[in-house]
């Protein structure tokens, strides 16, 4: 190869990874990086940064896209519109989730799930596992047959009855992670607790959107978090407790890491710009929208999780998207019906304006640094879901996804998002920044302005274990 084989160079950047920051021009090949440094020779096409910031590709790690779903409800965004938003807010690798309901097996959930992707992603992408239905077929054959081949991650639930696993149950999960170098997530909510309190307000006829908050208040959160931890110091095997909303959930991980013991975190944007209220200061619906799990908290806790984001203890930063549309009889109005908090589909959209949210807030108001941000939102979700160092980093042989970012200050306005949602909960909140450029594996995706679709450019991706620890001997 010489100089000029260059299909494309990023010239005048202001590189950041998760370590360094530096200028650099950046010369990309088939897709990837190969060269890195001052004054590169011209490629074929050229890209003025301007001395801006340029950052790896978003990797979200925690999205829902068409996920099965209990007809009428259906999940709003599928592989086509969910990674259209996401191109469009900086994000270049999603990973969702394939769904085992209980009585199916492991394998075809995975084999609807493809079929479900396939032509349609405009960016890269993988899928973790949702172990619902722990069987002796599962647990011996499937799930280590299903991480030899490349899905090296799943997510246990400790809440939703057709989810749910107990504890028994739950280490017979960790322990095939243990054994076959998986990653586990965890959501970590009391189901019988929420259950408990779901009853008694319904009695009292508090079923208003706003009283979701009421049933899962933080020590659900904490006791299930303190559980996790638990089960997993007694199997030896890292996890990863995901959408952690509250400062009770905070202490137990500090208790933990304190303790020497290998629990990673995830938080999410709404524990960051949403509060309880949000859900509702009166009886109206439309604190629907606002519904997920766990709720927001108060505003003081935002704090909470802004020092955990910038002291280290959250790993990663998610969109945990799972949208549903508002006003419709799919959506968060089952059958066209306003209902009881019990039974409005939990989940906010949030793919596009992960990035935006957290490099104005947190960036450019001085809460983290720039390599922080890329940390949380790129570099750890690759090394945690083995697709580091091809996803994640700026370095040569790393695939071109990146993120030219603009500093023209905005409000976030669902009239300008690309989902297929009819709301966002972050509707006014003023961003300093959003991709001026989005690149996947070096084509621009999107320009500042428009979307350049091409539906089945987004490849799948078969991942390695994670790489957040050394590698682990098996038991």
């Amino acid at each position: 190869m010489t100089f000029r084989d260059l299909d494309l160079v990023v010239r005048n950047a202001r590189v950041a990874t998760a370590s360094d920051t530096f200028d650099s021009d950046i010369g990309i090949r088939d897709g990837r990086i190969v060269q890195l440094g001052l004054a590169l020779p011209p490629g074929r096409r050229e890209i003025d940064a301007a001395g801006r910031y340029v950052t790896p590709g978003g990797v979200d790690a925690h999205c829902h896209l068409d996920q099965p779903m209990e007809p009428p409800v259906r999940m709003a965004d599928d592989f086509d519109t969910g990674t259209r938003a996401a191109a469009c807010g900086g994000t270049t690798t999603v990973i969702p989730f394939a769904a085992q309901h209980k009585g199916q097996s492991l394998r075809a959930a995975v084999q609807d799930y493809h079929r479900r992707a396939e032509g349609r992603a405009h960016v890269d992408h993988a899928f973790h596992l949702i172990v619902s239905d722990p069987t002796e077929e599962v647990l011996k054959h499937e799930l280590p047959q299903l991480i030899a081949e490349g899905y090296t991650s799943f997510k246990i639930y400790m809440t939703y009855d057709d989810l749910k696993l107990d504890d028994g149950q739950i280490l017979d999960v960790l322990a095939v992670a243990r054994e076959h170098g998986a990653m586990a997530m965890i959501h970590a909510e009391n189901a019988d607790c929420i259950e408990w309190l779901t009853k008694r307000l319904e009695a009292s006829g508090r079923t208003a959107p706003r009283f979701h908050a009421h049933a899962r208040p933080m020590l659900v959160e904490r006791e299930a978090t303190h559980r996790a931890i638990a089960l997993s110091e007694l199997v030896d095997v890292p996890i990863m407790i995901v959408h952690v909303s509250g400062r009770e959930a905070v202490e137990q991980i500090r208790w933990a890491r304190a303790h020497g013991l290998s629990v990673f975190a995830e938080t999410c944007p709404q524990y960051l710009f949403l509060t309880a209220e949000d859900l509702g200061i009166d009886d109206s619906y439309q604190g629907a929208r606002c519904v997920c799990s766990p709720p927001p908290r108060n505003r003081e806790n935002q704090q909470v999780i802004w020092n955990g984001l910038a002291d280290g203890l959250f790993t990663i930063f998610s969109s945990d998207h799972a949208a549903f549309r508002y006003d419709a009889p799919e959506g968060k109005k089952p059958g066209g019906e306003e209902v009881a908090f019990r039974h409005i589909p939990n989940g906010i959209p949030g793919i596009e304006t992960r990035l935006p949210l957290l490099f104005s807030h947190g960036v450019l108001d001085g809460r983290i640094t720039i390599n922080r941000f890329v940390e949380l939102t790129s570099t750890n979700p690759a090394k945690a879901y083995g697709l580091h160092p091809r996803k994640g980093t700026i370095a040569v042989g790393a695939d071109a996804d990146l993120v030219v970012w603009g500093t023209t200050p905005r409000a976030i306005r669902n009239a300008d998002l690309h989902h297929d949602v009819d709301y966002t909960p972050y509707e006014g909140i003023d961003v300093k920044a959003w991709p001026a450029l989005t690149l996947a594996r070096g084509e621009v995706v999107w320009d500042g302005e428009r979307f350049h679709p091409r539906a089945g450019r987004g490849e799948f991706l078969r991942r390695a274990g994670p790489t957040l620890l050394p590698t682990r001997r098996p038991a």
